[in-house]
């Protein structure tokens, strides 16, 4: 089993650059991802079981990926949502953890946590380590 990953992100460029290092480098499967909060919470919500780790960035064309990891408050405990994001400042950290979000990371500085973090939830899903 490979960690299925929903990504929400509006940008076209990050998100396939995403979508290429998680499938390469972490070994995950990409099972959809949205660029606004309205997709985002529909195909959250028309696939509650088809998922094990949303990406979710904060600013997105339309709506708030604040939203979007709020309205995944009923998920199962296996499913982690992180906040990826360009704006991740100690006060925008706090708000996304009290929203239910599992873990944020810095777009800009925080990478190699970010991807260490999908590498140990590829670990814990398919109970493999990679390295």
């Amino acid at each position: 089993m490979r960690l299925r990953i929903f990504l929400v992100e509006d940008s076209p460029v990050i998100r396939d650059a995403l979508s290429e290092s998680l499938e390469e480098l972490v070994g995950a499967r990409m099972v959809g991802w949205a660029c606004n909060e309205a997709d985002a919470t529909k195909w959250l919500d028309d696939n509650p079981s088809d998922w094990d780790l949303a990406v979710v960035d904060l600013f997105l064309l339309q709506g708030s990926g604040l939203n979007v990891v709020k309205s995944c408050s009923n998920r199962e405990l296996r499913q982690k949502i992180v906040v990826l994001t360009g704006y991740a400042t100690p006060q925008m950290r706090q708000r996304c953890l009290a929203a239910g979000a599992d873990a944020v990371f810095d777009k800009a500085t925080e990478i190699d946590e970010f991807t260490n973090y999908a590498i140990n939830e590829v670990e814990r899903v398919t109970g493999e380590t990679r390295y």
